[in-house]
């Protein structure tokens, strides 16, 4: 496929919206166009759409992007050389340039290339959690901008958190607790306790950072949501029951919590990538991250070699002006290219390898195991 075929996937897969919980006719189009390149392509149950593509035997590098978007239409355009849309960074950009760089690699790689365009990573991560039913690849690529010179080796994890705050009902003027004070001094509490705990000057990476997304209530009743941006080794089972005990009448519930996770530099899918970006010409670089990913949900549970890379710059992400340099988007897809044999070779030297032989049968039944719904016409 041609550099205008590329290129004409991205701005299709822009064009068509995916909110959160609206994913599936870019899954279709995404199942239909990994068909025409060589893929065998399906929507699995959860409306993940998932391609494989390359050896039947050998390693499994799974490749997971996400389809949906956070809400918002700004036109998709183009302008020189930057498309503009949303989706174009967060993170269609990264999943296009995944899809074409395993069709143009698995015969090379002597690999079996799976691609997954994930739903709901916006969300709940439901997509990447459905991929959980099903044994571990090999190794792992989490599709999301880290820009095309670099590589992302970790996210901070989350807990995002609901207060319900009870009082009596009363009268302004009287001395009695008013909720939504209460639940005022809590929030406050929140965020005393976790600058205590991690000191101010230290990276931000390693501190717990609270944010209050939503405040409402009255003199009886009043909610908080509080989004805390954890680091690796956050007790959230002692601050939650820390925040439990900070008044009678307060009801907590955990909405979403996810750990904070980090590869090293060491790692081989770490190793391959920065090596592709210097063959290409640039000096590689190692990030860490602020937000979360589907990196989050699968690391823990899979733990294989990992890391996160893609084109785009992560802080026009939701924005109004978000936007792709698609000659960096271009330069991705020569990367992840040239990074998929050598990450199969590493894998081929690897003390586990004797466990991939044995389990390679394993994996491939899982992976079948996820395909129930709507095959991709072909």
């Amino acid at each position: 496929m041609s550099t205008d075929d590329a290129l004409d996937t991205l701005r299709r897969m822009v064009e068509i919206p995916s909110v959160t919980g609206q994913e599936a006719a870019l899954a279709r189009y995404l199942a239909g166009r990994m068909t025409e390149l060589g893929y065998a392509a399906r929507i699995d149950g959860a409306g993940n759409a998932v391609g494989e593509i390359g050896a039947c035997h050998g390693p499994v590098i799974m490749l997971v992007g996400h389809l949906d978007t956070v809400p918002g239409s700004p036109p998709v355009r183009q302008v020189g050389d930057r498309l503009y849309g949303r989706g174009t960074v967060d993170a269609k950009g990264p999943l296009a340039a995944m899809v074409h760089a395993g069709s143009r690699a698995a015969a090379e790689a002597g690999a079996r290339v799976v691609v997954v365009g994930a739903v709901e990573e916006e969300g709940s991560s439901r997509g990447a959690r459905h991929l959980l039913r099903s044994a571990p690849p090999d190794a792992l690529v989490i599709g999301e901008p880290s820009s095309a010179g670099a590589v992302a080796i970790g996210y901070k994890g989350l807990l995002r958190v609901e207060c319900l705050v009870r009082r009596p009902p009363s009268h302004a003027t009287s001395p009695e607790e008013k909720a939504v004070e209460v639940t005022v001094d809590l929030v406050r509490a929140v965020r005393e306790r976790l600058a205590g705990n991690h000191p101010a000057q230290g990276p931000l990476f390693e501190r717990a950072v609270p944010v209050l997304v939503r405040l409402e209530g009255d003199l009886a009743s009043a909610r908080a949501e509080l989004d805390c941006r954890v680091p690796e080794g956050f007790d959230a089972p002692e601050f939650l029951e820390w925040l439990r005990g900070l008044s009678d009448g307060t009801t907590v519930k955990v909405l979403e919590h996810v750990p904070a996770v980090r590869t090293g530099r060491t790692d081989p899918v770490v190793r391959a990538l920065s090596a592709a970006i210097r063959r290409e010409g640039r000096v590689p670089g190692a990030k860490v991250k602020l937000g979360t990913s589907d990196m989050n949900v699968l690391a823990p549970a899979w733990q294989v070699p990992m890391a996160a890379y893609g084109p785009g710059d992560s802080r026009l992400d939701h924005t109004e002006t978000e936007h792709i340099v698609l000659g960096e988007y271009l330069f991705a897809v020569d990367v992840l290219a040239a990074a998929l044999p050598e990450i199969s070779a590493a894998l081929a030297v690897r003390p586990e390898r004797g466990r991939t032989d044995r389990h390679a049968a394993d994996r491939r039944a899982g992976l079948a195991d996820t395909r129930g719904g709507e095959a991709a016409a072909r």
